[in-house]
């Protein structure tokens, strides 16, 4: 976003005051830049998708080479005809761009940061499929959050028929979480009955 805002300024700056741009140095510099740009967006393509650090080092790639291709068409317009407007208009439209792209990376970026419960996952549908597994007699304070774009994890107070069968119980439900909804970690409170006034007996695993 800074970088987008430096560029609305130097772009702004240029109409106001224009500077002579030579057209064929713009064009050559730019042609080299876009070559690495494109090599090294296409390297960064495939893991983009899943994760926001590589997206975002693919986005600045692509911006670059977005902004190399305009630098391109700018110095060959400067060079037919003359209009150094081209240079600063150029500058706009990737400001533009690169703005966009900062300002709908931060809402993603703030629910990581502040652990929220990940967008593809339904805390009513957890309960439904823990409590669904043999032995689970209720699950109750459940909370779910994101470690980070691959990784989930949650606590949970769980309520079992006997502490005896918390073992196999909580392998059972690491592995509905895990199958179910990709959560890697739990933190498992167990509990032999669910009491509203006299203590029961827990277990944290």
């Amino acid at each position: 976003i800074i970088i987008g805002l430096y560029l609305c300024y130097e772009a702004i700056m240029r109409f106001i005051t224009p500077e002579p741009i030579v057209g064929w140095t713009v064009i050559i510099v730019a042609g080299i830049a876009l070559v690495i740009d494109v090599f090294t967006a296409l390297l960064t393509y495939s893991q983009s998708k899943h994760s926001m650090n590589i997206r975002a080092a693919f986005l600045h790639n692509v911006t670059d080479a977005l902004a190399s291709v305009g630098v391109i068409i700018a110095g060959t317009l400067i060079l037919l005809y003359g209009w150094v407007w081209t240079d600063a208009t150029m500058t706009l439209l990737i400001a533009g761009y690169v703005l966009y792209q900062g300002i709908t990376e931060i809402p993603k970026a703030i629910h990581l940061l502040m652990e929220g419960t990940p967008e593809d996952i339904n805390v009513g549908d957890v309960i439904t499929k823990m409590e669904a597994v043999s032995g689970v007699q209720n699950v109750h304070h459940v909370h779910i959050w994101q470690l980070d774009e691959q990784r989930n994890a949650l606590e949970a107070h769980v309520v079992v028929n006997k502490l005896s069968e918390t073992h196999t119980v909580k392998l059972n439900l690491k592995a509905t979480l895990y199958n179910e909804f990709k959560i890697m970690h739990s933190t498992l409170e167990f509990e032999e009955e669910r009491c509203e006034e006299e203590v029961c007996t827990t277990l944290s695993i």
